[in-house]
């Protein structure tokens, strides 16, 4: 029980369920519009990637949305409130991920002219490795849309008396209506609908708050006072939970796992009508990771300044750190009816947008990968009809999954968590088939599995055995000006309790930063790869077509073609008639000795991949052109 009188704070009234409800409204509208738009175009390519005729913009918005969910508007400033301002350092993270994800991955990807990021892995590898990636992406995308689901509901519910389980149902029912209906161009642009919401959310609270404490000058005061300003630390300990090189270098692995290689990522990019429209897309997107960090940034420091003498947590006014956003709004928002509405709904556009891309994502995924693997032979009606199952049956499943996420503490943490465990060993994976020509399937497979072990025995030490307090405790939070309740309780103090027994590893191994286990899972899969592939013999440069590969040995041995040919390793990019860099029309046929299936995939691939050369935008262009595989 707390020692402290809460204050009132009022719950939702009429206009705020108005507002909240519109949105869910708006977005239904969306699918039933590209329904009835798209309803003679049937094919299950236009259904999964929009007929890969989109723009960049509403991709630019999209992508934005569908990775800062309800996780970002609930979390980061309560990180920021707790920890200080060295979140903002994401900025350099987010920087990197997009240059590498725009000139390395994407490159390979588009023109490879594939649906599923997994069909590369079957390209470059064999058909084991792509299931074996296809799988855990499901395992790690049901997961972390459970978090997404649940983790806003909770926080909501305790504070704003929102129904738990009708804000996880109907979240639910909405997206896998909106998906099934309207396929990949309905999340598009309900997605770039749910930006604008989640923006001026951010920005309405940023008003309110500000003017409430002073104006910003006061806050950047009170801020710099109570030590969350205190940016860089450049302490290089991987033990503690953020500094600046945890944030840049572990940032920049999880974030890239998440973006590089992401199948919600590039189904969104391969589906812009050229390849110089997707890099734009990326860029753009970039713009938006930005403003929605510095937005919730800036929130968690007026939401400092706000509460810097009676902090609510300490307080025992709610339950979790993660209330402290929506406990803060309905706080200065108690006398303008409406506007936590619009709050929630703010928090709400982030959950439905990552739920609706991952419910498309995963129905792509099954589809490409798992379905048309046991039946190639279905009708174009049939494979969309199954399409729109598979929406149904992964809304369901992703929903469901919301009840274990109650288990996984703070979402930034646990979100970001089961993306290292999950994503590191991924992006691993296809770091070794897209720069290393050597790695062969046996190194493949490997390496996904050492580096899988790495990640999850670390992060799920650190899961058993929390970091030692002085590692992650946070900074100094005040109740002085807190109302003490007038409780004629005794006070009674707790028998000191013996420390458990640790293991020798908890406090190294277990220890180490979250950002940090996508880095362990990624360095870990790539190292074994090479190891075993050198073992078992590297494969043959000459067996692999260029397109698999992109030649970054380039930037490094600009002054030496001879170097540059070894480090190659065979691969013949110089005997393209399409060079990879110069972006020409056609690529020379495979002249492998690998298995029939294989070469006769990349046979096919080759006589129908590049006749989307488009001169004028010096860039491929998509075709209208059917999966392959």
């Amino acid at each position: 029980m707390s020692n402290f009188v809460a204050p009132e704070v009022k719950k939702f009234v009429a206009w705020d369920y108005v507002v909240f409800a519109a949105l869910f409204l708006v977005c239904a509208s969306i699918g039933v519009f590209f329904a009835v738009k798209e309803r003679k175009k049937k094919t299950s390519k236009e259904f999964l990637v929009g007929g890969k005729q989109m723009t960049c913009g509403p991709i630019a918005f999209s992508l934005t949305s569908s990775f800062m969910s309800a996780v970002t508007v609930l979390g980061t400033p309560s990180e920021v409130y707790r920890y200080g301002a060295s979140f903002v350092l994401f900025f350099l993270s987010y920087a990197l991920v997009i240059i590498f994800t725009a000139e390395l991955f994407l490159p390979v990807f588009y023109r490879s002219g594939i649906t599923s990021t997994y069909e590369y892995l079957e390209l470059r590898f064999n058909k084991i490795v792509r299931l074996a990636a296809t799988l855990i992406y499901i395992v790690q995308t049901i997961l972390y849309t459970g978090i997404v689901v649940y983790a806003p509901s909770l926080a909501l519910n305790q504070v704003t008396g929102f129904d738990l389980w009708g804000s996880v149902v109907a979240t639910g029912i909405v997206c896998t209506f909106y998906c099934t209906l309207g396929g990949l161009k309905a999340v598009v642009w309900t997605d770039a609908f749910q930006m604008t919401v989640m923006v001026a959310g951010f920005m309405t609270v940023l008003i309110r708050g500000t003017t409430l404490n002073g104006g910003s000058t006061k806050v950047w005061e009170d801020a710099y006072e109570g030590s969350r300003l205190n940016i860089f630390d450049f302490d290089a300990d991987p033990l503690r939970r953020h500094t600046f090189w945890t944030i840049v270098i572990g940032g920049t692995f999880t974030w890239l796992g998440l973006y590089g290689v992401n199948q919600s990522t590039i189904q969104r990019c391969i589906s812009c009508k050229s390849e110089k429209h997707a890099k734009l897309a990326l860029y753009l997107n970039l713009l938006g990771l930005w403003t929605v960090l510095v937005c919730a940034v800036f929130c968690g420091l007026v939401m400092y300044s706000h509460y810097k003498s009676c902090d609510p947590w300490t307080a025992d006014f709610i339950s979790a750190p993660d209330q402290l956003m929506p406990y803060f709004v309905m706080d200065i928002f108690s006398s303008m009816p409406g506007v936590p509405g619009l709050f929630v709904a703010c928090a709400f556009s982030g959950t439905l947008s990552t739920v609706a891309a991952s419910i498309n994502a995963l129905a792509t995924v099954t589809f490409e990968d798992l379905v048309k693997k046991g039946f190639p032979n279905l009708s174009e009606k049939m494979s969309t009809w199954i399409s729109k199952g598979l929406c149904i049956l992964y809304g369901v499943l992703c929903t469901s999954m919301a009840a274990a996420a109650s288990l996984l503490g703070g979402v930034v943490q646990a979100s970001l968590s089961i993306h290292g465990m999950c994503g590191g060993p991924m992006l691993g994976l296809f770091t070794l088939g897209i720069v290393f020509p050597c790695a062969n399937w046996k190194g493949a497979i490997g390496g996904l599995l050492a580096g899988i072990t790495l990640a999850f025995w670390a992060g799920t030490g650190s899961f058993i055995y929390p970091a030692p307090p002085a590692k992650s405790i946070p900074l100094q939070l005040s109740t002085l000006n807190c109302t003490l309740a007038n409780s004629t309780e005794a006070l009674t103090t707790a028998a000191p309790t013996a420390a458990p027994d640790r293991p020798l590893l908890a406090d190294t191994w277990y220890s180490l930063s979250y950002l940090y286990f996508s880095a362990i899972g990624c360095l870990g899969c790539a190292i074994t790869g090479l190891l075993i592939s050198f073992v078992t013999g590297p494969s043959k440069g000459e067996d692999i077509p260029p397109v698999l590969i992109k030649p970054v040995c380039n930037l490094f041995c600009f002054w030496s073609e001879r170097l540059k040919a070894f480090l190659w390793c065979g691969v013949q990019h110089d005997s393209q008639q399409v060079d990879f860099e110069k972006n020409l029309p056609k690529v020379t046929a495979n002249k492998t000795g690998t298995d029939d299936t294989f070469k006769n995939s990349i046979n096919k691939e080759n006589k129908r991949q590049f006749p989307g050369y488009n001169p004028e935008e010096n860039s491929y262009t998509n075709m209208s052109r059917e999966s392959r595989l």
